[in-house]
């Protein structure tokens, strides 16, 4: 596609600054998940394939180079448009995926962290993906209902079997950080975070000091009220959307942060990473004060 032909504001995932994954990925740090793009419920085919397969190409075009899936998303359907709408992946593009959930029916998801499952899930994400080695590999849950040692020691194996390049965890502790790194570095954490949930501001500013991604995921929580009303105010004054806004938060509160901003459609893809060209101002932060 010829530079005239682009919509204005291609490539502005860049403007949002860079972050390095496990010392040698480095990826711009507005990101795209893509658990969005299947049917209702993260179940089935989406409504329009067609328009979910434009979504992916246009992250390209925008500068995103990190996307983020699961083989549960779907289950596997989004894991599949991936590799139909990119592969062959271009250089510096990274595909993060997950394993450690089963699927029963739509909004359903049972922690399943066993050696067999995880075998299963790792192989198949491989498959569908068009992939040899995994960039990024996150457990999805700890499963209380097996032995950590079990799933960890899987990780630890599929990762000296070459099948997985670096290892992430999600919605976790800062002791199930510490105990997952006496099997591996942990390179990720994604765990719900957003301006109105700040439950886990102490894994935050641990992965600040070590280093590690971190990888909000719900970045617009829909249910604290107060917060909807400060992203309100600081959305009126910028004209902006309350995602946009949410969005910039997340960037400016800190430089380990990876937003993911999911989403079935292109127009709303390129409005949300518009947000990297908000610059959010002391008044701002006084409506919606940075994490401490």
């Amino acid at each position: 596609m010829q530079a005239t032909e682009q919509p204005a504001g291609s490539l502005l995932a860049a403007q949002a600054g860079t972050l390095t994954i496990g010392g040698d990925l480095t990826v711009n740090r507005m990101a795209y998940g893509a658990m969005r793009i299947t049917g209702d419920g993260i179940w089935g085919p989406p409504k329009d394939h067609d328009e979910a397969i434009r979504v992916l190409k246009r992250t390209l075009d925008l500068g995103i180079n990190f996307i983020d899936t699961a083989d549960s998303y779907g289950p596997y359907i989004s894991e599949e448009l991936i590799a139909e709408a990119l592969h062959p992946y271009p250089d510096g593009l990274v595909i993060a995926t997950k394993g450690g959930l089963l699927r029963t029916g739509p909004n359903q998801w049972p922690v399943d962290g066993s050696r067999k499952h995880l075998e299963e899930a790792l192989n198949g994400s491989l498959k569908r993906l068009k992939l040899e080695q995994i960039d990024l590999y996150q457990l999805h849950r700890f499963d209380n209902k097996v032995p950590a040692e079990e799933y960890l020691e899987f990780l630890q194996e599929a990762q000296q079997q070459g099948k997985i390049r670096h290892i992430g965890l999600s919605e976790v502790s800062i002791d199930q950080i510490e105990q997952a790194k006496q099997y591996f570095d942990v390179v990720s954490v994604q765990n719900m975070y957003n301006f109105g949930e700040q439950h886990w501001n102490d894994v935050l500013k641990y992965c600040e000091k070590n280093n590690i991604a971190f990888i909000p995921w719900f970045p617009l929580n829909a249910g604290n009220v107060a917060a909807e009303d400060a992203i309100k105010r600081v959305s009126a004054r910028h004209k902006a959307t309350d995602y946009q806004i949410a969005l910039a938060w997340l960037l400016a509160a800190s430089p380990v942060m990876l937003p993911i901003a999911g989403t079935s459609s292109v127009e709303h893809l390129e409005e949300n990473v518009k947000a990297v060209s908000i610059k959010l101002t002391g008044e701002d932060f006084q409506d919606m004060p940075l994490p401490q």
